[in-house]
């Protein structure tokens, strides 16, 4: 097979770079790509933008693919799999109707609530109806959300009602453009995350490895939201009993609400929780696709082929399919550039891949591009550095090996990325 990426970041690098580890794969060509996986064998860039629809179903006709995996949320909630279905192309991701669960958290909400799915209690706003006064009624703290996408950063966590006020009036302002019109405001959950991934087929789920993220800029998770600073996998609050709990109670209702509304879903689903003490998964939020920096933890352990996985996913097959995985546990941290996640200067040099190069582990690249014989910033975050190891304390070893290797100015990073597991380890 012939295969196409769309997407320019890590987790389109690991994507590609799993892809062109399949026995049935040729070529891989990635839809802008970056660095890394210009750098790849068996992989080539394409320049043709993550959104640029018709150009991309351009490219697969050209290039004679045999299937497109679509990596970041935007062109999905576009409509580039009706789109590319309509040209006779095979795309694995939801449709657009599908994607509303991650275009729209006010959507997403009303779909919980009415299949019964757990979640937090909520309400959603307009700035027509916004209810100040209920607003400061709310016990602290309190969650903000930005209905619409806003590349992981729509989510403000408020310590009390006036910084909650203020958050909304910012996000209804603009901050966010227009992913603020409508705003989500809910209950704060306690417990911790849980990163769910699953394959669907429109009616079946193929579970993959569990993950945590690690969404705040600072160590100890302090500071502002970000799009993720590191994961690992496999996530250490999700056993045996967690993970009946969250397929009975999460993933087959939703495919079974998305079935049942006309729109069933078939790419990767990724849930996004808050398990209780007792065990309990609530949804905090749907993403349409695969996580990252999850996908760059989770493919590192991935030991069956994905491309078969993906076909069989869009043939309707995926019952009875079985996933083999690395048994040992993989981390990764995300070294973001400076100002992340505000605004960054994009062309700082990158030095020491090379020297990573020779470690264990597997340095990703998200925003990076090549300009003669160097690797610049490109973009928020920069690399993603993956360590593996017999437990997540020494896969934080391997991670961070790697991460003294390689610099840049104004980098930043977290240094307890899988703290959390490494504590119920010791």
């Amino acid at each position: 097979m012939k295969l196409l990426i769309v997407g320019n970041g890590g987790r389109e690098h690991a994507l590609a770079w799993v892809c062109a580890a399949s026995a049935s794969v040729t070529e891989v060509l990635v839809a802008p790509g970056n660095a890394g996986t210009a750098a790849e064998p068996r992989v080539r860039n394409a320049p043709v933008g993550a959104s640029d629809i018709p150009g991309l179903i351009a490219l697969a006709r050209a290039e004679q693919i045999d299937l497109t995996i679509i990596g970041p949320e935007g062109p999905l909630v576009a409509g580039i799999v009706d789109e590319f279905r309509s040209a006779g192309l095979r795309c694995f991701g939801p449709d657009r109707a599908a994607a509303r669960l991650e275009g729209s958290k006010a959507y997403t909400k009303e779909f919980l609530r009415r299949h019964g799915i757990p979640t937090a209690a909520y309400r959603s706003f307009t700035r027509a109806d916004f209810d100040a006064a209920w607003l400061r009624a709310q016990r602290a703290p309190i969650v903000i959300k930005a209905s619409g996408l806003a590349a992981g950063k729509g989510v403000v966590i408020a310590a009390d009602a006036g910084e909650a006020l203020a958050t909304v009036q910012a996000m209804f302002a603009g901050q966010f453009g227009s992913a603020g019109d409508t705003v989500v405001v809910e209950e704060f959950l306690a417990g911790e995350e849980a990163s769910y991934i699953v394959m669907a087929d429109g009616a079946h789920a193929l579970p993959f490895a569990s993950s945590q993220d690690h969404k705040r800029i600072g160590d100890g998770d302090t500071g502002a939201n970000t799009g993720g600073m590191g994961a690992y996998s496999p996530a250490a609050v999700v056993d045996g009993a967690v993970h009946e709990r969250v397929m009975r109670e999460v993933i087959g209702p939703t495919l079974r609400g998305l079935a049942s509304d006309g729109t069933p879903y078939t790419g990767f689903l990724y849930a996004g929780l808050m398990i209780d003490a007792s065990g309990a998964p609530r949804v905090i939020e749907y993403n349409c696709r695969f996580g990252d920096p999850e996908a760059q933890a989770v493919l590192a352990r991935l030991r069956s082929d994905l491309p078969s996985l993906c076909m069989a996913a869009l043939e309707g097959r995926l019952a009875g399919q079985r996933i083999e995985w690395d048994e040992r546990a993989a981390l990764g941290v995300v070294l973001a550039a400076a100002g992340y996640p505000g605004a960054s200067t994009p062309g700082a040099r990158i030095s020491g891949l090379e020297r990573a190069a020779a470690l264990p582990g597997k340095i990703f690249h998200a925003g990076t591009e090549r300009r003669g014989d160097a690797v610049l910033t490109s973009g928020g975050r920069v690399l993603c550095a993956v360590g593996l190891g017999a437990g997540v304390a020494q896969a934080q070893r391997a991670a961070y090996d790697l991460v003294s290797c390689v610099d840049f100015p104004g980098a930043q990073f977290r240094h307890d990325i899988g703290y959390r597991a490494i504590a119920r380890e010791r």
